[in-house]
C-alpha cells in the first residue's frame, strides 16, 4: 500500500497521472487567494479613498456654509441699513415740502417775492439720480469668498 505521501503526490487515487491535476488544482487554489486577498486589499483601499473624500467634501461644505451664513448676514445688514436710509429720505423730504408750504404760505401773505426752490425728483425717486462723476468707494471684503 502507498504512504499519504505517496498518494498526494500521485493523485487521489494513487495514479500518477492524476498527479499534475492535483498540483494545478493545488497551484490555482493558492493563485485564486492571491487574487481575493488583493481584491480585498484593492477594496480596503478604495473604501479608505471615498471616505476620505467624504471627510474632505463635508468640510468643505462647511466651509462654504459658513461664508453664506457670513453673506446672508452682511446682506441682512446692508438690507437692514438701506430701510433706515430709505425712512430717512422720507421724512427729509417730507420735511422740505412742510419747509416749501410754509415759505409759500409766507411768500403770499407777505407779498414778497421769494426764491424757492421745487423738491428734486432725484428725492423723490433716488433711483433715477445721474451717474456721479467720481467713483463710489465702498469697504468691502473681497477676500470674503
Amino acid at each position: 500500500m502507498a504512504s499519504p505521501q505517496q498518494s498526494a503526490r500521485s493523485g487521489s487515487d494513487g495514479d500518477p497521472r492524476y498527479a499534475n491535476l492535483d498540483e494545478r488544482k493545488r497551484k490555482r487554489m493558492i493563485s485564486n487567494r492571491e487574487s481575493a486577498r488583493r481584491s480585498r486589499a484593492k477594496k480596503q483601499n478604495r473604501l479608505d479613498e471615498l471616505l476620505g473624500q467624504i471627510n474632505q467634501l463635508q468640510n468643505d461644505n462647511n466651509t462654504i456654509m459658513r461664508k453664506i451664513d457670513g453673506a446672508t448676514h452682511m446682506f441682512v445688514g446692508a438690507a437692514s441699513q438701506n430701510n433706515v436710509l430709505r425712512a430717512q429720505l422720507t421724512e427729509l423730504t417730507d420735511r422740505l415740502h412742510s419747509l416749501n408750504s410754509v415759505l409759500h404760505i409766507a411768500q403770499e401773505v407777505s407779498g414778497l417775492a421769494m426764491d424757492i426752490p421745487e423738491v428734486p425728483d432725484t428725492l423723490l425717486e433716488p433711483w433715477k439720480l445721474p451717474c456721479p462723476t467720481h467713483p463710489i468707494t465702498a469697504s468691502f471684503n473681497l477676500n470674503m469668498f
